[in-house]
């Protein structure tokens, strides 16, 4: 069965002036998921940007990717992507993980596995209007009515088994190597079915650094602040059972030690040279939009090409719905 792919982005508004336009142009290019970053220090404000976002588009589903459980009250967070899932006429999708600059320019520490598995029930119970009792306390948002799909971005394995066990979708950032690709799959999987789910159960998108460019240097060059974020966040708690290979670990954590977070995704900034060499290209997982050679992909076509149609379990079975070749593009406008 042939495998349609679909694609995603994600919007880092440095500036809201124009920013309903440019949600207009990412619509009509045929995006099916328009995202937001949430970074209170370093970007505009993520509910009023994707207001702007629903009121400027018509189909696209929107939502944050990503906000963290932590600087916002989850009655708050449930309260605002109810009310822009309203303003949207239901397509709004909740972008949750545990936390990156957001959290990092306070002080304050990523929310925990048991933390996440927490906000996740929570915030669908709020969203869907339904009382929870915290503490002696009932929480509730009166006027949430729909309750707002809840997608983790996950890294490591317990969070993969933790999205597979809990949330309605799973945002993929440890890499599109063959091996991390099923290695990611596969643990998904077992939590899907410690929940008494499947893999099919969920929705699978997979988060790529991506730009196009005629050469590879070409494409590379204006991102490599992307890539120094990707390595610094997806690696930040333990490089064990992520498929990285021995020799990148310190270079690795010398990145990680560089690393600012309030020049986060930010062209040109603090972070942008901290992939100066292959091998801090590489340990980002995927330095363009990644083939197995770490190659970009030049079309759709091509990526369909690249061996998603043929992605299968461990067990040797063909994986029928979770081949989408998905790419979310980090652009600051």
């Amino acid at each position: 069965m042939a495998i349609i792919p679909r694609f995603g982005i994600v919007l880092l508004p440095e500036s809201l002036a124009g920013f309903g336009g440019l949600c207009r142009e990412v619509e009509e290019s045929g995006f099916d998921w328009l995202g937001v970053a949430d970074s209170q220090s370093v970007f505009r404000e993520l509910y009023v940007a994707l207001t702007l976002a629903a009121l400027n588009t018509s189909r696209v589903r929107l939502g944050p990717l990503v906000t963290n459980p932590l600087t916002r009250h989850l009655v708050v967070t449930a309260s605002a992507i109810a009310s822009v899932d309203e303003v949207s006429g239901g397509r709004a999708v909740l972008g949750i993980g545990s936390g990156d600059s957001a959290i990092s320019t306070v002080g304050a520490p990523p929310a925990t596995v048991a933390g996440l598995e927490d906000s996740i029930v929570t915030l669908g119970r709020l969203t869907s209007g339904a009382p929870v009792e915290r503490d002696g306390m009932q929480w509730q948002v009166h006027r949430s009515t729909r309750r707002v799909p809840v997608y983790l971005a996950a890294e490591g394995p317990r969070t993969l088994e933790l999205a597979g066990r809990v949330a309605d979708g799973v945002i993929v950032g440890l890499g599109l190597t063959p091996d991390v690709i099923r290695l990611s799959l596969a643990t998904i999987e077992r939590g899907a079915r410690a929940g008494g789910r499947t893999l099919g159960d969920l929705d699978v998108w997979w988060f790529a650094k991506t730009n196009v460019a005629d050469t590879r240097a070409e494409a590379v060059a204006p991102i490599t602040m992307a890539l120094a974020a990707s390595a610094n966040h997806a690696f930040r708690f333990t490089l064990e059972g992520k498929g990285v290979p021995l020799d990148l670990h310190e270079k690795i954590r010398a990145l990680q030690r560089e690393y600012d977070a309030h020049h986060h995704e930010i062209a040109g900034g603090g972070n942008a040279g901290l992939t100066a060499s292959t091998d801090a290209l590489k340990i980002s997982h995927g330095d363009v939009c990644a083939t197995y050679d770490f190659e970009p992909f030049r079309s759709t076509n091509e990526c369909k090409k690249g061996g998603w149609q043929t992605m299968r379990r461990a067990d040797g079975s063909e994986i029928k719905n979770q081949g989408d070749c998905v790419s979310y593009v980090n652009i600051g406008k």
